[in-house]
């Protein structure tokens, strides 16, 4: 019995540099293919697909003298188009005749299905590397990132070995089920992509224009907010506040985010007597959960690709700090 014992303690120390290498050999891809989704140009076709629900899209992504600049076009449903730089997003609906925009940085859908890789994944996720593979006849290195709770979602991602670019990623919950993936189905790497390529095919002049108020501005985390969640899950920090007219409202939302440095979790304060205001409960797309609940005179929602636990312990315990002023 001691020498069965003595031989799987001798058989765990040896086979701990082994994972140790798979863990570095994972971050590494991890970093190399946030890298790439934002430095490469390419262009192709993706298949986002959430609930059943398949959205087929073509980007166009440039990255010139340090900007990134991306266009994205709805192959199936209705007609639009966004187009995103680093400082705002433009989004086009043909069928509704109109535009929005929004004058913040916002990550495209390519960008989003990528975990951020940071110092604090260790404590909360671990690594995993699989067995390479042929993707659009490109050798794929495969991944993944799971949690070790079951506050946060996994993530499981082949990257091309030779460039480092996203060929598709899944979004998986505690039990490994898919419940959101994008699939490159085309995909090119251009050495250059003119700027013409980003500009918008539809005709848009004469749509209805809204945008994003001018006077919302980014407050500093570490300035007294009027607003605070009171109980967070391990590891997630409030990471930014904003305030300021979301388009199309006459009151100011107040915007915290909170991250554990991959998940993020987005809280929306609103004055209760606004009419566009989520109803209170829980709600779903895709790997997106949202929790409604309200405080007083207020309406405060959660929402985030993170189990539907984490949005309500989060929108549950948000509270108006003592002496604090609500939404005006």
């Amino acid at each position: 019995m001691m020498q069965g014992s003595l031989s799987l303690a001798v058989g765990i120390l040896a086979l701990a540099p082994v994972l140790a290498a798979a863990d570095e050999e994972a971050r590494a891809l991890l970093e190399r293919v946030e890298r790439a989704v934002e430095t490469l140009n390419y262009e192709g076709t993706f298949v986002h697909i959430v609930d059943g629900q398949v959205d087929t899209m073509y980007v166009v992504h440039r990255y010139h003298d340090g900007v990134a600049t991306e266009r994205l076009v709805s192959l199936d449903g209705p007609r639009r188009e966004i187009i995103r730089d680093e400082e705002e997003v433009t989004c086009i609906f043909a069928d509704e005749k109109s535009v929005l925009v929004e004058r913040r940085k916002q990550d495209g859908p390519v960008r989003s299905a990528i975990p951020r890789s940071t110092d604090q994944l260790d404590d909360y996720y671990s690594f995993r590397m699989f067995k390479p593979v042929n993707k659009l006849g490109r050798a794929a290195a495969v991944m993944a990132v799971m949690p070790e709770d079951d506050l946060r979602y996994g993530y499981k991602l082949w990257m091309d070995r030779e460039t480092g670019m996203l060929l598709k990623s899944q979004v998986l919950d505690r039990y490994g089920k898919v419940v959101e993936q994008l699939i490159f189905v085309s995909l090119e790497l251009p050495d250059e992509i003119p700027a013409e390529r980003l500009k918008p095919s539809i005709a848009a002049e004469d749509f209805t224009w809204l945008s994003q108020d001018e006077g919302s501005r980014p407050l500093a985390p570490s300035d007294e907010a009027a607003w605070r969640a009171a109980s967070l899950p391990s590891g997630f920090e409030l990471k930014a506040r904003n305030k300021g007219r979301m388009a199309g409202r006459d009151t100011p939302t107040e915007h915290l985010v909170y991250s554990d440095g991959m998940a993020s979790v987005s809280v929306f304060i609103d004055r209760a007597d606004v009419e566009s205001v989520a109803p209170e409960g829980p709600s779903r797309i895709g790997a997106a959960h949202a929790y409604t609940t309200r405080v007083g005179d207020h309406v405060v929602t959660a929402m985030g690709e993170v189990p539907l636990t984490t949005v309500r312990m989060i929108a549950e315990s948000v509270e108006l700090r003592q002496g604090g002023a609500g939404i005006p």
